[in-house]
């Protein structure tokens, strides 16, 4: 072992050498032989002592000197010492990572538009506008222009892509599932014909895949020179989940909160197609023991008191006019309805939340599968509250979207 150190022999560098050596002595000590651990312990003392006595330079040296042999020949080698500091500082770095993911903020994506326009899921340009095309429409066609330079960049900061192609040669069209690296997705390859069309970094489409997106079906011709995707995909909100704050205060009305779906009774999530694996974002509503109604003028109703625009958090929920109807991706209230609220037409009367119980409803209640549909799930499954936008450059981007 070759150890190095600053060539001038000063107290900081000389205590610097001692633990270094001392830390690697401890390591070792159930691997060496007596001899060799009194040998590297004596010379570890001995410069103690120098720089307790505080010596001059020159007996500083010398000792750092007598250290370094000691070390070298009775101290075992460390294999591509390089390699285990560089995966040692790694290691430590995933640690910090994940202790700060499991207890102070996680990363979340937004996948689907139940809280529009509060917080985006993904969104594309077919499911918006269509091109006529001159035999017929074609779903997966966007009608719009992709732009280039500084508009495209700034386009790029707002979690804009583009997934564009036209085809190379007749035959069917197969498209392999995204490849993943952790939540980054690095290449989807589509294939016509046997040739192979690789998207390098091809947006999250959220909930649906790319066929669904661009309205393909897997088999279908394709020929020669054919537009076949011409998608414009926005990215949907990411952001971090404080999974501080509710280890110190239960949840607080009309908060923006992260769930798991596991929590929703088994026979509810089957009934409504909803994954166990999974997580929720909604607005809590109503409370363990609370009685709730659902207005037909869209206003929830809790403990027979009506929640307007002047409750805290729900100021853009019921923003909306008397004659206002209910549209989706807007601020309508929570629509009721056997369709949007079957959990609340079997009970007209309004139904009462167990103790320690939650119910969440989404912000865009014309297109929310929610409490309305499923009821209430136990609070410990709450994992944290919204907290931050990061991710895109919107104008949701910061702590104040929700307010």
């Amino acid at each position: 072992m070759t150890l190095q150190w600053f060539s001038s022999g000063t107290v900081r560098h000389a205590t610097a050498m001692r633990k270094h050596v001392q830390k690697i002595l401890n390591n070792q000590r159930d691997i060496l032989s007596p001899q060799a651990i009194e040998a590297v312990k004596s010379a570890i003392d001995e410069l103690q002592k120098s720089i307790a006595e505080k010596a001059d330079k020159d007996a500083l040296t010398k000792q750092m000197d007598k250290l370094e042999a000691a070390a070298n020949k009775w101290l075992k080698r460390y294999p591509n010492a390089a390699w285990r500091e560089n995966v040692e500082v790694l290691l430590v770095a995933l640690a910090v990572a994940m202790g700060i993911r499991t207890f102070f903020l996680q990363p979340f994506k937004i996948p689907t538009g139940s809280m529009q326009p509060t917080l985006y899921g993904v969104t594309s340009s077919p499911d918006f506008t269509r091109r006529e095309d001159t035999a017929a429409t074609k779903p997966g066609i966007g009608n719009f222009t992709v732009p280039t330079g500084w508009a495209r960049v700034r386009e790029w900061f707002e979690g804009i892509s583009y997934v564009l192609y036209t085809g190379d040669e007749d035959g069917q069209l197969f498209i392999d599932a995204p490849m993943r690296l952790l939540i980054f997705n690095i290449k989807q390859t589509l294939y016509v014909g046997g040739s192979g069309h690789t998207f390098w970094f091809p947006p999250d489409y959220g909930s649906a895949t790319l066929e669904q997106r661009a309205g393909l079906m897997r088999g279908q011709m394709v020929h020669r020179g054919e537009e076949v995707i011409r998608l414009k995909v926005q990215a949907g909100d990411h952001l971090f989940v404080d999974r501080l704050t509710y280890n110190f205060r239960p949840p607080n009305r009309g908060e923006i909160i992260v769930f798991e779906t596991k929590g929703i009774p088994e026979e509810r999530r089957e009934r409504f197609g909803i994954p166990g694996d999974q997580f929720y974002i909604k607005r809590l509503v109503a409370l363990g023991g609370e009685q709730v109604q659902l207005g037909q003028d869209r206003h929830l109703i809790i403990n027979g008191k009506r929640l307007d625009s002047s409750t805290p958090h729900f100021e853009k929920v019921y923003s909306f006019g008397p004659n206002d109807p209910p549209r989706e991706s807007h601020y309508s209230g929570h629509v009721d309805g056997p369709m949007l609220a079957p959990f609340f037409m079997e009970k007209p009367e309004g139904v009462t939340i167990p103790p320690n119980h939650y119910m969440v409803m989404g912000d865009n209640t014309m297109n929310s599968l929610d409490s309305r549909a499923w009821g209430d799930f136990p609070a410990n499954y709450v994992i944290g509250k919204s907290f931050f936008v990061y991710w895109p450059l919107t104008e949701r981007f910061g702590w104040g979207y929700h307010r």
